[in-house]
């Protein structure tokens, strides 16, 4: 039983990030293929998926297709209880799938200013007052979260779940941009990013590169680093 994972770009597609974690992070069996998103020939790619038509999206062993990572994500869960991919307590799985709903639906304006990419972290970004918005609301659902599960260092509830692997690009936008954040933000942060895994990805993001850059933002650099 193998899943096949469409994913974008490893160095600027945060969901397909997301959605390969959980198969990862979790030891699921998959196969993953490739679909470059700023090459034109995504559409024609994603043809034989339809209807689904965003990155990433997943087909079952028995070929049905799944976009949308929430529905992966539960999916997942279902088909493998034995795998933890939610938190076992009652309480805190219901607050971690409210983290995850609400990573899925909100935080437009961080998303927008601070595209994910894991390449190196730029100088001199400011912050607008949206974006420092949405910062302050994501602290606040860590601190509930923390406080509801008890784990006040590493995972948000204890053991990786499907709420850490939702907001690994986060973690990546917040040290790519030098965000300002609480140090102990910060140190999530790092223990996102210093992850094997989530390295094993990182270590692949020039797999695919272009003449443009997708997202360009004129602003210094410096390596990338886990400041």
């Amino acid at each position: 039983m193998t899943y096949q994972l469409y994913i974008g770009d490893r160095k600027y597609s945060s969901w397909s990030l997301r959605g390969w974690l959980m198969l990862e992070k979790f030891n699921l069996p998959h196969e993953v293929s490739l679909v470059e998103m700023f090459a034109g020939t995504m559409a024609d790619k994603m043809s034989k998926l339809a209807p689904a038509r965003l990155l990433p999206t997943l087909q079952l062993p028995d070929g049905t297709v799944i976009g949308e990572t929430i529905a992966i994500a539960e999916t997942l869960a279902e088909r493998h209880p034995e795998a933890g991919m939610w938190p076992s307590d009652a309480r805190h799985r219901a607050t971690a799938r409210w983290l995850v709903a609400e990573m899925a639906s909100g935080f437009g304006a961080l998303r927008s200013a601070c595209p994910m990419q894991l390449a190196y972290v730029y100088q001199g970004f400011e912050p607008s007052d949206s974006v420092r918005a949405d910062l302050k609301r994501i602290e606040t659902l860590f601190s509930h979260a923390r406080e509801v599960s008890g784990s006040h260092e590493g995972w948000l509830f204890g053991d990786y779940s499907i709420a850490d692997a939702f907001y690994a690009p986060v973690a990546a936008r917040i040290v790519g941009f030098d965000l300002p954040v609480s140090e102990d933000t910060r140190a999530y942060c790092r223990t996102t990013l210093s992850d094997p895994v989530l390295r094993k990805w990182q270590d692949r993001i020039d797999e695919v590169s272009y003449v443009t850059d997708p997202y360009p933002i004129e602003l210094p650099r410096k390596p990338w680093q886990l400041s």
